[in-house]
């Protein structure tokens, strides 16, 4: 079997789809990428046995149709070292030997059985399925990634909770300290659904959606996703569980609302957090008529910081105390200009949202307070 396909064209997309393989894998095959050439198209496949990862190119020239595997690492560092010229793959399929001709010179490798590579399980016949921009769910799975948990005890906390009506599509993420609500309008399902999509087929999605456009067909069971992009299909295993019930935690009402620029609040965090507790990261936030204080301090160091910003708060004093780096990372993803937060008490959580919300959105950011030392 032989074709002809553009080096840097197939580096780039062997090297999306590499971040799937494991660095440890039970199954040997798996160390591979499975190519097959089918009527002239080129088809890649990279799996950790869990979630697979599937791309295709058209190749030019191509002699007979064939699979065969080809060691990931050997082929991404070869490839990446060549410029843009045109390969020439030539496999003798009976002996499995491999050569990649280029301009001025020539790699040789041996390819596996290609039949030890696993299929992609199969979706039930009632599979449920939502088409969605792939901007929208770039901007869901960013805005969640970090909020998701890593508790082996509550293994439905380690994904991505999709809940889908007729109305909404909501994504949820939370690890019991914080939860992001990403609510998406111009998504909508045409019945009750939901799935939770593991930590690490998310971390796929967020490197693969900046490359898309246009619309992401997503199909789903009771124990497998399929998303289907222009240039990729992923297939994941299904966090399998019931999801608590998130909006049951958001607090209702908070009587005391202040509005603060978000990049100064944010910048006041940074610098104020080098001064907090090793230990606990605590930060304290005061809020009075239209000023906003921000302080830490580390009593075994005798280090302490403070800044001051103006906000827009009319109300009576209060104070809460709460994990600085969980607060920088609830700032550092939106992108509002203001920030709006919404308390009730120094015990209960805060509501952090956009003062401005994108379109046919709605954001929501929770953060559970510490105990101030008062």
């Amino acid at each position: 079997m032989k074709f002809y396909i553009s080096s840097t064209a197939l580096s780039g997309r062997l090297q999306s789809i590499c971040r799937v393989i494991n660095s440890k894998n039970a199954l040997p095959i798996l160390d591979c990428f499975l190519f097959e050439v089918n009527e002239g198209t080129l088809t890649v496949t990279a799996s950790d046995s869990e979630t697979t990862l599937i791309t295709s190119l058209e190749v030019s020239d191509c002699d007979a149709d064939g699979r065969f595997a080809l060691t990931a690492k050997t082929v991404i560092d070869a490839l990446k070292e060549l410029p843009e010229l045109s390969l020439t793959f030539d496999i003798n399929m009976e002996t499995h030997e491999v050569s990649i001709a280029y301009q001025n010179g020539q790699y040789k490798m041996m390819a596996q059985n290609a039949d030890e590579y696993p299929s992609v399980p199969a979706l039930s016949e009632n599979a449920a399925r939502l088409t969605m921009s792939a901007d929208v769910l770039l901007g869901g799975v960013n805005r969640c990634s970090f909020a998701v948990a890593d508790d082996e005890l509550r293994p439905v906390m380690n994904g991505i909770y999709f809940d889908i009506t007729p109305e909404e599509l909501v994504m949820v993420a939370s690890d019991g300290h914080k939860l992001v609500r990403c609510r998406s309008f111009a998504t909508k399902g045409n019945e009750r659904s939901a799935f939770v999509l593991p930590k690490k087929p998310a971390m796929q999605l967020r490197n693969l959606l900046p490359k898309e456009t246009g619309d992401v067909e997503i199909a789903f069971d009771q124990r497998s996703a399929l998303f289907t992009m222009e240039n990729y299909l992923m297939s994941c295993r299904l966090i399998e569980g019931r999801y608590p019930n998130y909006n049951s935690v958001i607090p209702k009402n908070n009587p005391h609302r202040a509005t603060a620029d978000r990049l100064a609040l944010l910048g006041a965090m940074k610098r104020v957090a080098i001064f907090s507790s090793q230990a606990s990261s605590l930060i304290k936030l005061s809020v009075t008529s239209n000023r906003m204080e921000v302080s830490a301090q580390d009593i075994d160091y005798s280090t302490s910081a403070i800044e001051t910003l103006e906000c827009t708060y009319d109300g009576d004093e209060i104070s809460i105390g709460f994990k600085g780096s969980f607060l920088i990372d609830i700032l550092s993803n939106m992108t509002s200009n203001e920030v709006s937060i919404e308390l009730a008490d120094p015990s209960r959580a805060g509501v952090f949202e956009p003062e401005e919300q994108g379109e046919d959105e709605e954001l929501l950011m929770l953060l559970m307070p510490m105990m101030l030392n008062e």
